[in-house]
């Protein structure tokens, strides 16, 4: 598997709109498409890509919860990756973007921090 970018930052907030504000007024990322999930948020452009996503909760994140639920990169090579998890037994998880495709493996990390690994649809292993 080889890593292109990353894809973007996912934030929770309990205050919506004035965080799509804030993205959108003074860092200048412009408020875009975002799939029909079935919670609340909001997805900010950096040029082509929706580099922030926010994502909206009831109650703001406290104490040791975090506010910034995961980072995400962009890969090639999605049968490779499989293969080098269920190897080195590190449990992961997929979903599929609703109306794009986009395949996400979900991992975490040593210290317990969501990394999710994006494969576009014509890298699905089977």
């Amino acid at each position: 598997m080889t890593l292109s970018s990353l894809d973007h930052v996912n934030i929770r907030t309990a205050n919506l709109a004035p965080m799509s504000a804030f993205y959108e007024r003074v860092l200048g990322l412009s408020k875009g498409p975002r799939p029909p999930f079935s919670f609340g948020g909001a997805w900010h452009y950096c040029g082509g890509i929706a580099a922030v996503h926010l994502v909206e909760v009831r109650k703001a994140p406290a104490g040791k919860e975090p506010r910034l639920e995961h980072f995400a990169f962009r890969a090639k090579g999605m049968k490779t990756f499989l293969e080098k998890l269920r190897q080195d037994e590190i449990p992961f998880d997929i979903r599929i973007v609703p109306d794009s495709g986009i395949l996400q493996v979900n991992v975490s990390d040593p210290d317990g921090n969501h990394i999710e690994i994006q494969f576009l649809p014509e890298d699905r292993a089977e």
